[in-house]
């Protein structure tokens, strides 16, 4: 029998919008890939809070962070417009292999996913925009590959478009891929994150997502705080300073900012 498991730490929620911050490993919903899988966030969360819920959009099932589900079906069509049209503005945070400095945007077309595992893909290329911005580097004197030492960047992307795994391929398109991506990463640098400093998850987050709320049309702000983790990942190389106070907050504490309605931490 699987343990119990913590109740979701919910950062906003009204009557018609309620937005938890998804811890990494649990999957959005059910997936004819993850048959055996048992917890799934909508399940958890309508349990927790006695409701039904529409989720809006997903996250991967590595990645953490902000995720958006609908109190009615008006509020989840409403929503999900915004996150088709991509009126919403998502702001993540990754840890890459090497040093990518500055900032720009990646336009190069994705396919669309068909075989999640083996990063297979099928249709043609579709456009896909990632905006990324520098926050920190780090250089340790650790052999993980062929050199005396490994360099490591710290990332803000905003997505323009919604591909699947888009923020994971446009960084190994840089050849800048994401630590502890199983898929899309080089599999050194996610062993020695995982044995050498304990740290064996995707080092992706999504940490805020501002849209228009479904009812008043006023702009709403969800932040959900780095923590555990993801946040020793960056106290490790000498990042604890790197982050807005907003974006990382003591473990066991979430956040958010907003222009209407009302908030829970736990």
């Amino acid at each position: 029998m699987s343990p119990p498991l913590a109740p979701l730490r919910i950062v906003y929620q009204d009557d018609a919008v309620v937005a938890i911050d998804k811890p990494p490993g649990l999957l959005v919903h059910r997936s004819p890939v993850d048959r055996h899988e048992t917890r799934f966030a909508v399940q958890l969360l309508r349990d927790q809070i006695g409701r039904r819920v529409h989720p809006v959009h997903r996250l991967d099932r590595g990645t953490s962070g902000v995720l958006v589900f609908a109190l009615d079906p008006v509020s989840a069509a409403t929503l999900g417009a915004q996150f088709q049209a991509g009126t919403k503005r998502s702001t993540y945070l990754a840890v890459v292999r090497g040093h990518l400095c500055g900032e720009g945007d990646i336009d190069h077309p994705l396919a669309d996913v068909v075989d999640r595992h083996a990063g297979l893909e099928g249709s043609a290329p579709r456009p896909a925009q990632t905006h990324y911005r520098s926050l920190a580097t780090a250089e340790l004197p650790v052999a993980i590959d062929r050199y005396p030492s490994s360099r490591f960047s710290l990332l803000a992307l905003q997505p323009g478009t919604g591909r699947r795994h888009q923020i994971r391929r446009h960084l190994k398109h840089l050849s800048h891929p994401i630590i502890g991506d199983a898929t899309y990463g080089k599999g050194r640098y996610n062993r020695y994150f995982a044995d050498a400093i304990g740290i064996p998850r995707l080092l992706l987050a999504c940490v805020s997502i501002t849209l228009a709320h479904p009812r008043s049309g006023t702009p709403l702000t969800l932040v959900a705080p780095v923590r555990e983790g993801f946040a020793a990942a960056l106290t490790h190389l000498g990042w604890g300073d790197a982050l807005p106070p907003a974006w990382m907050e003591a473990p066991g504490h979430a956040s958010a900012v907003s222009h209407h309605g009302s908030f829970v931490g736990q």
